[in-house]
């Protein structure tokens, strides 16, 4: 007797679901991308109890006749794909002609629709796969799809659907992703029977994005000119320096309208942010990539959300290009938005320290503009050796060009104060402004050892005595395949047998009584890098761990001519907002903002 049998078409049905179904907001993306299919204008989503109890989904599309509303019900049937040529180049959202007879397998299903042109239309009932009824219908032209009580012949897997707040919260994010690339479409949301968004159409992207996430987010955006490399087309919005989230749930990406995830877009981000994003973090984009449907493949996933690319590496590289000019053109301040929360405590001890008369009084008197200065932290700070027993060889090779002439226009800001030794308070005309001294001297050194790198390497200094170090084997792996990285940054190293190295010489503007412990975080640092970050990444990274090490720290006093010094140098730079770590480097909190903390209006 043969063991192997062909699946009832309703158990087929039921197994298919487990891929394309495995959630309401599923059947929230699969119903609205077929409205978007369908040439819709308008399209609203209801839901009750997080889409468990019900999902109506009703649009102004071109609807259906009777024999169409009735195939589309059936497995693998679809309007989007004709010949195998079709699915190379898929310009729909929909083509595997599995998700209606899907939904309609594991649910009470109704499905109204009727052409704009047509007297009449058709309504179909299905219940758990099995066709009830089909009537005619007299409503508007489009579709409505009305899916009840989902799962409720598949208990197992409506046992594994999570609560109602979190399962709606799917749906929100699905309906967001899809509003975000259609803005000349309105869309409305609702959840048992409350308005939850109405979004009228607009031709405008980041006026539908400040519909959906509020002017705070949109006001921080930067906008992606439009760009071209490697035949993919970029544009849309990102985060600025210093805007970030701890998920990827705010990059969102699309790929001729698609939302989509990819390793080779993630990459491409991180490398574009290489120097503006902290460890951890991840960036805020509205990314639109639009390339020809033959470099790509999104036949993948029955979700359709993956995509392989032909060429991943020009997809990342475009990428990378995109950010990181969009970056070093920005000119936005980060702002301090979190709103504040004060604890019930008992009202504090309050000790004002007499202020130093040179900070609080700088800007009423006018100075003449101060000297360039190297910064240095005002302890004296042993060197490797003594000073007049150290030989300094540096290599043939041309010195680090200045800071001249500033790429952001300077502002007018007045230091008013120093906070814990640290924060540089300033007056500006739309606020107050803080730079932290660290984050700002660690900015221009990594850009000043940026350009000595690029234009020959950065002078070393011969120890009179070498360093020897000892290293695991995975670090001496790590430590020869950047030798040549090394030595550019002014590190001279070679081999001394299997796990031991032997350091003649550092760079020459670092002053540490403890090299071995400076190089044990530059081996750290270089660990901690992804194999698959390309060579510009690997090297300013390494460039940015001796930045940190050479900069003044928290606690380091710096004169008011050295603190005018480091604005101007600041300023200067490509990218003044973040230092190498991504950390900002300034930020501002305006004139508002201070006026709603102490309660007064602002003036008309």
């Amino acid at each position: 007797m043969s063991r192997i049998r062909i699946l009832p078409d309703a158990l087929a049905s039921q197994v298919a679901a487990g891929e394309v179904v495995e959630r309401p907001a599923a059947v929230v993306r699969e119903l609205v991308e077929n409205s978007l299919d369908a040439g819709a204008s308008h399209i609203e989503i209801h839901a009750q109890r997080g889409g468990m109890a019900m999902i109506k989904i009703v649009d102004d599309g071109s609807g259906m006749d009777r024999e169409d509303a009735m195939l589309c019900l059936e497995r693998h049937a679809t309007s989007k794909i004709r010949t195998k040529d079709d699915l190379a180049a898929i310009h729909t959202f929909g083509f595997r002609g599995e998700a209606m007879p899907s939904i309609a397998s594991v649910s009470r299903f109704r499905l109204a629709t009727r052409e704009k042109d047509a007297l009449v239309g058709t309504e179909v009932e299905v219940n758990g796969g099995k066709l009830v009824e089909v009537r005619d219908h007299g409503g508007s032209g489009g579709t409505t799809v009305e899916v009840r009580s989902l799962f409720f012949n598949v208990p197992a897997r409506r046992k594994f659907l999570r609560t109602e707040p979190t399962e709606f919260s799917h749906i929100e994010q699905q309906v967001l992703l899809h509003a975000i690339a259609n803005p000349h479409v309105a869309f409305t949301l609702t959840h048992n029977a409350d308005l939850v968004f109405h979004l009228p159409a607009t031709r405008d992207l980041l006026e539908r994005i400040r519909g959906l996430m509020g002017d705070e987010l949109a006001n921080r955006l930067l906008k992606v000119e439009e760009q071209v490399h490697h035949g993919v087309s970029l544009s849309g919005y990102i985060g600025g320096p210093g805007m970030s989230r701890s998920s990827r749930q705010m990059q969102i990406t699309y790929l001729n309208g698609r939302p989509i995830e990819s390793a080779s877009i993630s990459y491409g981000l991180r490398e574009g942010y290489h120097t503006a994003l902290m460890k951890g973090q991840h960036p805020v984009t509205y990314l639109f990539i639009q390339m020809d449907a033959h470099a790509f493949d999104v036949n993948v996933h029955p979700a359709k959300k993956e995509v392989r690319f032909h060429d991943g590496n020009g997809v990342r590289d475009a990428i990378a290009r995109t950010v990181s000019r969009t970056l070093e053109t920005a000119n936005k301040l980060p702002s301090g938005h979190a709103p504040m929360r004060l604890a019930p405590t008992a009202a504090p001890t309050i000790d004002i320290e007499p202020p130093k008369q040179d900070i609080l009084h700088l800007g009423i008197e006018k100075q003449s503009p101060p000297p360039k200065l190297e910064f240095e932290p005002p302890k004296p700070v042993v060197a490797i050796e003594p000073p007049k027993a150290v030989a300094i060889t540096p290599k043939p090779q041309t010195a680090p060009e200045p800071l001249t002439g500033p790429k952001t226009e300077m502002p007018d800001f007045r230091i008013i104060g120093v906070l814990q030794k640290l924060y540089v308070l300033m007056e500006s005309p739309e606020g107050l402004v803080l730079m932290d001294q660290h984050a700002a001297h660690e900015r221009v050194n990594f850009e000043k050892f940026r350009r000595a790198l690029e234009s020959g390497g950065v002078p070393c200094q011969r120890l009179l005595m070498p360093v020897t170090l000892q290293t695991t084997p995975r670090d001496s792996d790590l430590l020869r395949q950047n030798l040549a990285t090394l030595s550019r940054l002014g590190i001279e190293i070679e081999s001394f047998g299997s796990n031991t190295f032997k350091v003649e010489a550092l760079p020459a503007f670092l002053k540490n009584d403890d090299p071995v412990a400076w190089l044990d975080g530059v081996i750290e640092e270089l660990s901690s890098l992804s194999t698959k970050s390309s060579s510009l990444r690997l090297s300013e990274d390494a460039i940015a761990t001796t930045a940190c090490r050479a900069s003044v720290k928290s606690n380091d006093v710096l004169s008011i001519p050295e603190l005018q010094s480091l604005l101007k140098d600041l300023f200067a730079c490509e990218m003044p907002y973040c230092c190498p770590h991504g950390r900002p480097t300034l930020v501002q909190i305006g004139t508002a903002e201070l006026e709603r903390k102490f309660g007064r209006r602002a003036p008309q």
